[in-house]
């Protein structure tokens, strides 16, 4: 229960998520699949050849809550300077890898901890059959990265157009090629632009194999939109038990992805990591300025990774029962100011002007207790 009162309700059975049993590998110190918690990637959007801007966003990565980011490798000038990002930064490093198979040797020379492939546009099968030497000297994982906007032609001409069939065809199809070479450490995604597509294509993926799962809806769009359309289909396979890491891909800041990334699994139960802050979307009766005020405290909060549940409500209607379930809470009460909770119970009384800096001073203060008692 990572020790916090709020999250006791994850325990309730009709809150609880039984995962697919998957295998795990592992992508440099992190692992994914089996019993491994889900972890959360982004997509650097920097010049990969420009080391000192990726290692900048990669940092900024890290401190969002990222557990692997994924740097594009199109040409040399990338692959040469893929071996310095590698070394000044924490977490393990994916090579994107299109069309050009000697990038991913050369990417896994220089500390790739996982190589992505797509078998549209990788090459012949001696191609294939390097790349997979090439990891396995250098001790790298492989993704199969199939998408629907890319797939084999003969599939496309079998089927006439991207299918659930199409695209689980071509991921059990490379699937075969690796382990055709002895080689296991590999995880899939089968994406689409479409929700319902991408969903039928994990379904029925997730049947076939028992190898980890990516998941994504690649060209989701911008921030709102692209949430949405990623809370579907992800949010659903989650529930079903299906995936074991994933990716929101948005036409934003890659900040944003692992944003959304952790709200999503911690919305389902499926991590604990940061503040999470219950509001309500405030009304006639609200006692203080909910909206700005979540907004402060978000962006104040930030920097904590310990699991605390926080609630901000704006009146007493819901606020004290909302409360019951949070480990710190402030409900506005009028005149000036509200009662604040803590474990859920009725603590003391604050004025609104100084309630931000009090609640963050709150969530602070617990935070450091839990880090202590982790210690322990």
């Amino acid at each position: 229960m990572d020790g916090a009162h709020g999250d006791l309700h994850h325990i309730r059975p009709w809150r609880r998520i039984e995962r697919r049993r998957s295998r795990k590998i592992r992508v440099g110190k992190v692992e994914v699949g089996g019993d491994a918690p889900i972890t959360v990637q982004s997509m650097t959007n920097t010049l990969t050849s420009d080391a000192a801007a990726t290692i900048d966003q990669i940092r900024r990565l890290e401190e969002a809550g990222a557990d692997i980011v994924r740097v594009s490798c199109p040409d040399e000038d990338s692959t040469a300077a893929f071996a310095k990002i590698a070394r000044e930064v924490k977490v393990p490093l994916v090579a994107d890898i299109h069309f050009h198979y000697r990038r991913a040797i050369e990417a896994a020379a220089a500390g790739a901890a996982c190589l992505r492939i797509n078998p549209g546009n990788i090459g012949n099968a001696s191609r294939v059959k390097d790349v997979v030497q090439a990891a396995k000297d250098h001790g790298c994982s492989i993704r199969i990265g199939v998408n629907a906007g890319s797939l084999e032609q003969h599939l496309l001409e079998k089927y006439g157009e991207p299918c659930p069939e199409a695209m689980v065809e071509s991921a059990l199809g490379h699937i075969a090629l690796l382990e055709e070479h002895d080689f296991r450490e590999y995880k899939v995604s089968v994406k689409a632009s479409d929700p319902f597509l991408t969903a039928a294509a994990y379904h029925a993926l997730a049947e076939a194999t028992d190898a980890p799962l990516h998941l994504g809806v690649t060209e989701a769009g911008a921030l709102r939109t692209g949430t949405v359309k990623s809370s579907i289909a992800m949010g659903s396979l989650l529930w079903a038990g299906i995936g074991d890491t994933i990716r929101v891909s948005l036409a934003a800041d890659p900040v944003e992805e692992i944003k959304v990334g952790n709200d999503l699994l911690k919305s389902l139960g499926l991590r604990h990591r940061g503040v999470s802050i219950i509001a309500c979307p405030s009304c006639a009766r609200q006692g203080f300025n909910v909206i700005a005020t979540v907004d402060a405290l978000e962006q104040r909060l930030a920097h904590i990774p310990e699991p605390i549940t926080l609630s901000i409500i704006g009146c007493v209607v819901n606020g004290p029962g909302e409360a019951l379930m949070t480990d710190l809470g402030f409900t506005g009460g009028g005149k000036g100011a509200g009662m604040v909770y803590v474990a859920g119970k009725a603590d003391h009384k604050v004025d609104n002007g100084d309630m931000i800096d009090h609640i963050v001073g709150l969530v602070e203060e617990r935070a450091r207790t839990l880090r202590e008692a982790k210690k322990d």
